[in-house]
């Protein structure tokens, strides 16, 4: 059996290393991303140099404007410009690995577990030698290639990569090796670990547990009035037993889609691990699903779709089609069905998908006069406004989802 390899890489302060790219200015200096000072909103980042006096994102920018020093600079960011540093970043790690998931905008889980042999080198001493070399590849070409710092952890089990990723910190990797996991854990404050909040932490001071290893040396009924039913869950991850699965995407933000822009194009993607032909159908029936709603949340339809392929070899294709002028997902389905059984011409699976709407007008009739399949649509939307993207989808994406 493969040994499981995960990888966490986090972009070092993400939003600050943007800002920073757009304006050189601000390199070396404490630096506040979320708003003016003495605004109302929040902080998104910080930089090493404000964190100093205790700033940190999630507070109030009224709270960091009183802490951090006079000389800190206030910005309120730049949206579109952190996706596209993300999609970067994100594009680089693909090319290294068939299994990318992403936690957030700045922070991808890798799946290396069986590329061993894909990667070795002759001066690779061994598997863990080989991987740790391959991150920090990856690690170097976002810098040389996008100039952003990254951190990465490798371990045995997310949670633990999770943890290594923060120990690395800043731009740095670090393997820890199978067999290690107690050891390197033991030491740490129990807030290292993913799913210790301040509160548990407060809970657990209150107990004399101060370190990871007094957790593990506690007996779990002492900490399940703590944790309740995650205690064992807890205690294992503890000790570097976590998951060896990656988990699923999520997406780093609602996209950016202002009703009437009609200028440029929409597009979503999805890297999987293609299993069968019906989970392939669900996931374009399920980039069919968001590229719609998208543009319909924009008041436009689109003139032409185009699908990009990539097989698990990375190579990729794309295929574009003139279309009725739509944003009706069932409609825009059965295109990219066609598509995509033009383009499936090699027997190697698939590992992403991507759908993208260009051709894109305002929508005159914005559904005033809808026949029964507008009406779902409408509905549809209406349901997803109240209650989220996911509270509905067609039949064939929940399947994949139920799978």
């Amino acid at each position: 059996m493969r040994e499981p390899r995960i990888c966490c890489l986090d972009l070092d302060t993400f939003f600050v290393s943007v800002e920073r790219l757009l304006d050189p200015s601000l390199c070396a200096k404490p630096v506040v991303v979320g708003g003016p000072r003495g605004g109302g909103g929040v902080v998104v980042s910080a930089s090493y140099e404000v964190r100093a006096f205790g700033v940190r994102a999630g507070m109030s920018i009224r709270d960091a404007s009183k802490l951090a020093p006079a000389d800190a600079v206030f910005v309120s960011g730049h949206h579109d410009e952190y996706m596209r540093y993300s999609r970067g970043a994100r594009e680089i790690v693909e090319r290294y690995s068939p299994i990318v998931i992403a936690a957030s905008i700045d922070e991808h889980y890798i799946d290396f577990r069986g590329c061993e042999r894909l990667y070795h080198r002759a001066q690779d001493v061994d598997g863990d030698a080989t991987i740790l070399r391959v991150v920090r590849e990856i690690t170097g070409a976002i810098d040389a290639e996008l100039g952003l710092p990254a951190s990465a952890g490798i371990a045995t089990s997310k949670s633990m990569a999770k943890v290594a990723s923060g120990l690395a910190k800043p731009h740095g990797v670090l393997l820890v090796a199978a067999g290690t996991e107690e050891a390197t854990l033991a030491p740490l404050g129990v807030r290292k670990l993913p799913g210790i909040g301040p509160v548990a932490e407060a809970k657990l001071a209150a107990l004399g547990i101060a370190t990871l290893g007094q957790l593990v040396a506690t007996p779990e009924r002492t900490l399940r009035p703590i944790f309740g039913a995650y205690t064992t869950a807890i205690c294992r991850a503890a000790r570097g037993l976590g998951a060896d699965e990656i988990g699923r995407e999520r997406p780093a933000f609602r996209e950016y889609d202002p009703h009437g822009e009609y200028v440029g194009s929409i597009s979503n993607e999805r890297t999987f691990v293609e299993t069968s032909p019906e989970a392939t159908s669900a996931v374009l029936c399920g980039l069919c699903e968001r590229v719609c709603s998208r543009a319909r949340r924009r008041g436009v339809i689109a003139g032409c779709v185009t699908l990009k392929l990539r097989y698990t070899d990375f190579h990729t294709i794309t295929r574009a089609r003139t279309i009725a002028p739509t944003s009706v997902d069932t409609e825009l389905h059965r295109v990219v069905l066609e598509l995509y059984r033009e383009m499936r011409t090699r027997p190697l699976s698939i590992r992403l998908l991507g759908v993208a709407l260009s051709r894109l007008r305002l929508d005159a009739t914005q559904l005033v006069l809808f026949d029964a399949g507008d009406r779902r649509v409408r509905a549809v939307d209406q349901v997803r406004e109240k209650y989220g993207y996911d509270a509905v989808h067609l039949a064939m994406t929940l399947g994949r989802r139920r799978r």
